[in-house]
């Protein structure tokens, strides 16, 4: 087989592995995908899902390829979940940036709280 069909065949084996299920605990993301299979990842690949509440990791929302925790403005897709994180990090500055708003939200009356679409 050629390396351009490999390479097609492995698109099309992602693009069959959905999202089903997520369940994030204190130390693991555990995905359910839909061709069977099982996924568990550390936490500490996703500093966003690590700093956050489990109120804030429980709203979660599934896409073709892709999870989505509107709480926590992260998007974790289903490559990085089999192939691993980004070598390069999110830097320093703009995780200060994204946890200077959290907390912000965090400090909001939650009857004020209007969760993003």
């Amino acid at each position: 087989m050629s390396i351009v069909a490999e390479l097609e065949l492995i698109k099309l084996k992602l693009r069959q592995a959905q999202p089903v299920e997520a369940m994030v605990d204190e130390e693991t993301l555990t995905v359910e995908l839909s061709d069977g299979r099982t996924v568990s990842v550390p936490l500490v690949w996703f500093p966003r899902l690590l700093y956050g509440t489990p109120h804030e990791r429980s709203h979660i929302k599934y896409f073709a390829d892709t999870l989505y925790w509107p709480l926590l403005d992260e998007h974790i897709g289903v490559e990085t979940l089999l192939l691993g994180p980004s070598l390069i990090p999110e830097s320093e500055r703009s995780m200060a940036q994204w946890k200077a708003a959290i907390n912000q939200q965090r400090t909001i009356p939650q009857s004020e709280v209007v969760e993003p679409a």
